[in-house]
């Protein structure tokens, strides 16, 4: 199909949005590894009904995908065709009920933490050591320090493909590990996460704690994406990502301006002039080093998403 072709749908797609339409918009200075290419077009609807109706205009010849805070995502540098909805001001809303909050897709992790002490909710602090935005977490079934989104989820809302709004409980989204079952191109727009009734000031105490820990363990002050590879089965292996990668001599590991970081082995920096090329190498050899010493295959954790750049 022809650029002419593809400009004509979107328009069409786009006809009527009370949203903003950014064509050829640059997604290297939205990623926390600050690289990658352009979106061909982004998208921040104005709210759900606003994202339902470009959804349901939308050609099937044109790819839409999300993109949150990304901070657990490498856009390569070539980017990405098609539309790239970015969530925003519209789905930031948090709502306190008795034993849980309401809170829209675009609401930080950490965000929906600090409002859950505020409320007097436990159950929801572990959000405080994991970077990103709520929608993403429903996705990837998000988790740290003991507990993960599965866990505390009652429902999320979604706008489908073709532009349907639906709400899904916990077990229609079938969550593995960093996985859920979320149904072919749709967006999380809402999610409900359950707590339990507590003392704000020691759901502060050990919202502090788990930052605290991650402060004192990862690279948070880096140019980085958070966990690089998923943790082995336990069948595959009774270490953690991190140590098979220590073991495997790839911490301090650098190629172009990459890094494997030094304090958390199981992340990427980049060291300030690295290209989305240059992580995803360093993440291939990093798994190879791994499977070579250990015979463990590292799966990643980090998305890895659109085309790759010209070769210089």
């Amino acid at each position: 199909m022809t650029a002419p072709s593809m400009a004509a749908l979107a328009a069409q797609a786009f006809e009527g949005t009370r949203g903003r339409v950014t064509p050829q918009a640059p997604l290297g200075p939205r990623t926390w590894f600050r690289v990658g290419g352009e979106a061909e077009w982004l998208f921040q609807p104005a709210d759900t009904q606003d994202l339902a109706a470009v959804m349901r205009n939308l050609s099937p010849e044109l790819p839409v995908m999300a993109l949150g805070a990304c901070s657990n995502v490498i856009v390569r540098d070539g980017g990405l065709d098609g539309i790239v909805v970015r969530l925003a001001r519209g789905f930031a809303d948090v709502v306190v009920e008795k034993d849980g909050l309401i809170v829209g897709a675009a609401c930080l992790d950490a965000t929906v933490a600090e409002h859950a002490a505020q409320a007097g909710l436990d159950g929801l602090e572990f959000l405080a050591g994991i970077p990103g935005s709520i929608g993403g977490a429903v996705r990837m079934n998000a988790g740290a320090y003991g507990s993960d989104i599965a866990t505390v989820l009652d429902w999320a809302e979604i706008v489908t493909r073709d532009g349907s709004i639906v709400q899904l409980d916990v077990s229609a989204l079938k969550f593995g590990y960093r996985r859920s079952g979320l149904p072919e191109g749709a967006l999380v727009t809402r999610a409900r996460l359950r707590g339990e009734t507590a003392n704000p000031a020691d759901v502060a105490t050990r919202i502090a704690e788990v930052r605290t820990a991650r402060e004192q363990s990862q690279p948070v002050r880096a140019r980085t994406g958070g966990s690089t590879f998923r943790n082995p089965s336990p069948e595959d292996s009774q270490r953690k990502a991190w140590q098979l990668i220590d073991d495997a001599g790839c911490r301090g590991l650098t190629l172009g301006g990459a890094q494997v970081s030094e304090k958390h082995c199981n992340f990427l920096i980049n060291t300030g002039n690295a290209t989305a090329a240059d992580l995803e190498a360093l993440g291939e050899e990093v798994r190879k080093r791994v499977l070579n010493h250990s015979g463990v295959t590292l799966h990643w954790e980090i998305k890895r998403i659109g085309k790759a750049g010209a070769q210089p």
